[in-house]
Formats: structure tokens, C-alpha cells, sequence
């Protein structure tokens, strides 16, 4: 019977210890995953392939005003390379959370359900909403709201995206409401009359309209919709890395090198250091 008891409480005991390495677990594996992205020379970033916020060349190298301040900052915690992952928005947190990439730095804009889901570093790209139209507006689609009480209208968007949202959140029935995967894909269905307006951000948008060499002109911008902010996501148990993320950011502002960054690609600087990611948080929905 002694020795009965003795196995039950040494199996207890070892449950116990068990339970307590499982608890320290996470906290470990975010303390570890700076050392771990140094050690390895690189990080995985999830992009979604839209200039000026992020574009992927055809030698494989990647550049964008988020993808270029994401380098300069990762640099400063010794890693020298980004790994560029191209996603749909609507991908990017879930693959995040599935450990697909290690960060997102593609331009996604700060939303209190979102920011329940990963860990935002510190704001870094600001914009506001744009409309791609045919030339002459045949429409006049000049707001989300528009789009909804017209009988027909339709619009094109990056699925799981905020111009998704502010779509439907204005009234546009879902079966107007059009899943684009990519802006060329945009481009060319708004050409074909396939969608009577693309949406995007305003340099994103602007950046579209040059490439499409006439025929289309800019609504920008978009007067019921707000100016968001995106940051770089990174997992909700990976604060420890995004807190090293945000002192590089920080270095970057303070030095000016920041805006060197972000400004050639039409973003300003000043936005992104007038607000925080503690007010665009806790921002009504």
C-alpha cells in the first residue's frame, strides 16, 4: 500500500512539473525569438505585393516603404534579411498566428479587432481611402455611400481589408462587393466594366492610375472614410520582439532616417509620429 502511494504521489508530482514547464512555455518562446531570428540571419514577412507599400521584383528582393523601414529596423537588432511571404490581407494575421511568417509589414491598418489579435508595433505608414473610376466618373461614385445607393454599383477589394469593410459597414449589399486578389487584377476588371470602382489607399490607388496610362482617374480622398495608420504585426505572444521592433522604430524617427524612408514613396512622416498605437487601439470601430 506504501508503495502504492508513494507512485500516485510521485505521479502527481510529476503532472505538477509538467504543468508548470507548459505555463512558462510561451514566455519563453517569446523571450527566445529575437536570438532565434539572429541567430538564423533572417525573418519571414508577410507582404501583399501593393507599392508604394510593398512590392516584390522579379529577382525576388522586396521594396516598399513598409518592407524598407521593416530592413532599416531589423538591421539595428542584427538581422541583415527579409524573407518576403506575399499574402491576402485576409491571410496575413491567421498565417501570422499559424507561424507561417515571423511579421507582417504589408500596410495593415491598425483596427481595434485587430490589434486584439496580434501585437502592432508603433505606428509607422499612414493613408487614407481612395477610388479608382472609370475617366469621366460614369457613375459618380464618390463615397462608400454612394456606392450603396446606387442600384447597381460595384466595387472591387482586397478580401479581408478595410475597404471590404467600409463597404459593407456604408450598406453595399455583399453580392456587390467584390473580392480582388491583386491590384493588377483590379486594374484590369475595373477596364473591363467587370467592377465600376476599385478601392484602395490613395498611394496605392495613385500608383495604380499611373500604371494604367489613361482611361481611369482618382477619387481621392474618399470623404467617408477615415486616415489609418498601419505598424508591423507580429504574433500576440511575441511582445518581447515587438517591444525590440519598437526601440529600433524609435531610433529611426529620432534620427530622422525614418522619414528619409517613408517619404520618397509619398507617405509623411509626421503622421505616423503624431499618433500611437495606444489611440489607434482604442479607436471606435
Amino acid at each position: 500500500m506504501n508503495r502504492l502511494i508513494a507512485l500516485s504521489r510521485r505521479a502527481v508530482l510529476g503532472v505538477a512539473i509538467a504543468g508548470l514547464a507548459a505555463a512558462s512555455a510561451a514566455p519563453a518562446k517569446a523571450q527566445d525569438a529575437l536570438e532565434q531570428l539572429k541567430e538564423k540571419g533572417s525573418v519571414r514577412v508577410a507582404i501583399g505585393n501593393e507599392p508604394p507599400y510593398t512590392e516584390l521584383k522579379s529577382d525576388g528582393s522586396v521594396s516598399g516603404a513598409a518592407p524598407d523601414v521593416a530592413r532599416a529596423v531589423f538591421k539595428k537588432l542584427g538581422i541583415d534579411n527579409l524573407e518576403p511571404v506575399v499574402s491576402e490581407y485576409g491571410a496575413m494575421i491567421p498565417g501570422l498566428q499559424a507561424g507561417r511568417f515571423d511579421a507582417v509589414t504589408a500596410g495593415l491598418f491598425m483596427k481595434p479587432q485587430r490589434c486584439n489579435a496580434v501585437a502592432y508595433s508603433e505606428p509607422v505608414l499612414c493613408d487614407a481611402e481612395a477610388f479608382l473610376v472609370k475617366e469621366g466618373n460614369p457613375k459618380n461614385l464618390t463615397t462608400f455611400k454612394s456606392i450603396a445607393e446606387s442600384e447597381d454599383a460595384t466595387i472591387g477589394a482586397p478580401g479581408g481589408g478595410t475597404e471590404e469593410r467600409l463597404a459593407l459597414e456604408a450598406g453595399v449589399p455583399r453580392g456587390r462587393v467584390i473580392v480582388v486578389p491583386d491590384t493588377q487584377s483590379g486594374l484590369t476588371m475595373l477596364q473591363q466594366g467587370r467592377i465600376d470602382v476599385y478601392s484602395l489607399p490613395v498611394l496605392s490607388i495613385n500608383s495604380l492610375a499611373k500604371k494604367a496610362g489613361g482611361g481611369v482617374e482618382v477619387v481621392a480622398p474618399v470623404e467617408d472614410s477615415p486616415i489609418a495608420c498601419d505598424g508591423a504585426a507580429f504574433a500576440k505572444d511575441q511582445t518581447a520582439l515587438r517591444d525590440a521592433f519598437d526601440e529600433g522604430l524609435a531610433e529611426l524617427k529620432e534620427s530622422g532616417e525614418f522619414a528619409k524612408l517613408v517619404e520618397p514613396y509619398g507617405f509623411s512622416a509626421a503622421a505616423a509620429m503624431k499618433t500611437s498605437r495606444e489611440k489607434l487601439c482604442a479607436a471606435a470601430e
